[in-house]
């Protein structure tokens, strides 16, 4: 079994990075400065933090729309209906993509109106792996050189003038650079991508890709991270996810998988230290998703927290939390930086989220887990050719933040008659502890591969050391079966079972959407409050009628965002959510002491993005996308009125 956290060679880097911290002092992670939000999560760091109190529990329910800006407006029918974006702010203008073709749009930040757009032209590029608006744009400046960096769905980075939106055309060709080159032979049309925005980090570009959710053949192009040079579109450096021979983790790819496996990458937004240097990633699933006989071993750097020096893409530390996944728990969100006090010790921290409701915090530095994670024993496969690791890392703190592993007392029991037919379905699966491994007659699960959390990730009050994680319960059934031979080189792969419980009702027991305040300094659970009100289909449901049913919360994907007086989540999208009635069109405002709802405010339509704040103009904004099926993406702007 691999170690769960490898260090540079002989300690070198370890104790070097522990010198460093100790000369530096621990800086406050502070969250956004000067009223603007400069990265895809507020601050390098991906608090979602905006230490802005304008708008404040006295006076939150004043606040009104002040602009709506429809990616409806976009040319060529390219309206996106699942917006996910979080759009910048610099200098009073916001920059966001939209629309089918990830078009760059400049919002005055006061206004709404359009400033500028701009469309890639892709006529000349393969198509890639994923399309639709992704989640926005990275912005970097040297002096009066502002840009804005996009990734293109058919996986090209561009370099934007900030203020024309027209190309820098000596970066790359002409302004663009082809990222599929230098990733192997599997690259090909719609086998590569990218969803979310780079990181900058200096002068370096660092950015991540993604692959298609699942795959038909073992081969798949890898997921590499690389950097490049943000004045030129040079690439700086590549580093190998799934290592080559003579690389650090090589030996955890067994039968030579290592030739053929892909994934294995970073498909989720990406977080940086700039003070040390240091980025830190968000590492998937290798190919394919649930099934690992064709990649025997631990499968190294898949499913880790992994930290480069972004400037020369050296591995400084990871920790890997799955081994060998097979359970599509890859990490969907970026890691949050956070400075805490634990026993009196200051800690520069770093804390990642996950599908299956674990937080795992690390010293951001060294990569030393700040609270003990044990390998413990799990259960087995019996699938043919599968090999699991007979153990996994269990975090001791922080308190999950969902329920883990499925038993008869996680099943719906509204009525008895409901109570009894989930019974019923359970017992046409398997169940067990949390990491019980697809079988082929279907292991219910839970969290299921949506989470848990998923790519909204969540929030800290830099301030108190309070993670928010807004979180869904839902169970999956996850089985593999045979596939055609003509049509797939697997051995097995994802099969059909259905884990959807009785009269279309959810199989588990409430909450089925969450927000878990958990102090970062303890490890414990501040409150848990469920997120929204009981979906409608549930209220009313013919099974359900004259009860006195609890307030449920509603399932879906949820973003947070935290100021310096308030908590603002949404109750995600309906559109996407993973659970049936999930989502709607409620905002609102939390007191980040106890979770009680301060205000509310019903959306033309579903919360898709993630919330921001900023100041303009001595006003402050609160801006998220919206949408729904039929509903063009929207970008909405709260403030109090003038």
């Amino acid at each position: 079994m691999t170690a769960p956290v490898l260090k540079c060679s002989l300690g070198s880097c370890a104790l070097a990075a522990a010198s460093l911290a100790m000369s530096m002092g621990v800086h406050a992670q502070g969250g956004t400065t000067g009223g603007e939000w400069r990265y895809y999560a507020g601050d390098a760091g991906s608090t979602r933090y905006a230490p802005l109190d304008q708008i404040d529990a006295s006076n939150v329910g004043d606040l009104e729309i002040a602009w709506r800006w429809s990616s409806a407006d976009l040319v060529q029918r390219r309206a996106d209906t699942n917006l996910r974006t979080t759009p910048l702010m610099v200098g009073g203008t916001l920059y966001a993509t939209a629309g089918g073709l990830r078009d760059v749009v400049a919002i005055d930040g006061a206004t709404g109106e359009t400033k500028w757009v701009f469309t890639p032209d892709v006529s000349n590029h393969a198509p890639g792996a994923r399309g639709g608006s992704g989640r926005g744009v990275a912005y970097w400046a040297d002096g009066d050189d502002e840009r804005i960096f996009l990734i293109t769905p058919t996986f090209y980075l561009f370099a934007i003038d900030a203020e024309t939106g027209q190309p820098i055309e000596e970066f790359g060709t002409d302004g663009e650079v082809d990222l599929s080159l230098g990733l192997g032979p599997n690259v090909g049309p719609r086998t590569i991508g990218s969803t979310s925005p780079p990181i900058v980090v200096g002068d370096v570009v660092v950015m991540g890709s993604t692959m298609p959710a699942s795959s038909s053949n073992k081969e798949s192009p890898p997921g590499d991270i690389r950097g490049y040079d943000a004045r030129t579109g040079a690439q700086r450096w590549i580093f190998h996810t799934i290592p080559k021979p003579g690389e650090l983790g090589h030996d955890t790819w067994e039968e030579d998988s290592w030739k053929y496996t892909g994934n294995a990458g970073a498909w989720a937004p990406l977080t940086a230290d700039p003070e040390l240097g240091y980025v830190y990633l968000p590492m998937e699933t290798p190919t394919v998703d649930f099934y690992g006989g064709h990649r025997p071993g631990d499968n190294l750097f898949a499913e880790s927290v992994l930290c480069l020096d972004a400037a020369t893409g050296e591995r400084v530390w990871h920790f890997q939390a799955i081994h060998h996944g097979i359970w599509d728990y890859d990490f969907p969100c970026p890691p949050i930086l956070c400075d805490i006090v634990v026993d009196g010790k200051p800690i520069k921290a770093v804390a990642q989220v996950s599908k299956q409701g674990f937080t795992y915090v690390f010293d951001r530095v060294t990569g030393e887990p700040v609270w003990p994670i044990e390998e413990k024993p799990v259960p087995q496969s019996d699938v043919p050719g599968e090999k699991t690791s007979k153990t996994q890392p269990h975090p001791t703190l922080p308190i999950p933040y969902e329920r883990q592993g499925f038993s008869e007392d996680d099943l719906i029991d509204f009525t008895p008659e409901l109570r009894a037919a989930a019974l019923e379905i359970m017992q046409r699966f398997r169940i067990g502890p949390i990491f019980t491994p697809p079988s082929l007659e279907g292991t219910l699960t839970l969290p299921g591969i949506m989470g848990g959390s998923n790519w909204p990730g969540a929030a800290v009050d830099p301030e108190t050391g309070t993670l928010f994680v807004p979180s869904v319960t839902d169970s999956d059934a996850l089985s593999v079966s045979k596939p055609n031979p003509e049509r797939s080189n697997l051995d097995y792969n994802r099969g059909r079972a259905s884990a959807r419980g009785p009269e279309g009702l959810p199989l588990v027991k409430p909450p089925w959407g969450r927000i878990t305040a958990i102090d970062l300094n303890t490890g414990l659970h501040r409150w848990m409050v469920p997120n929204g009100e009981t979906p409608a289909f549930v209220r009313e449901h013919p099974a359900l009628q004259g009860l006195d049913i609890p307030n449920t919360g509603n399932p879906g994907r949820a973003g947070a965002m935290v100021t310096k007086t308030l908590l603002f989540v949404g109750e995600g999208s309906g559109l996407y959510a993973p659970a049936p009635g999930g989502g709607g069109r409620m905002l609102r405002a939390f007191d980040k002491s106890n979770g009680k709802v301060v205000w509310e405010f019903e959306m033309p339509a579903n919360q898709t993005g993630v919330p921001m704040s900023y100041m303009v103009d001595g006003r402050q904004y609160i801006v998220l996308g919206i949408g729904a099926r039929g509903f063009p993406g929207e970008f909405v702007a709260f403030a109090l009125p003038k």
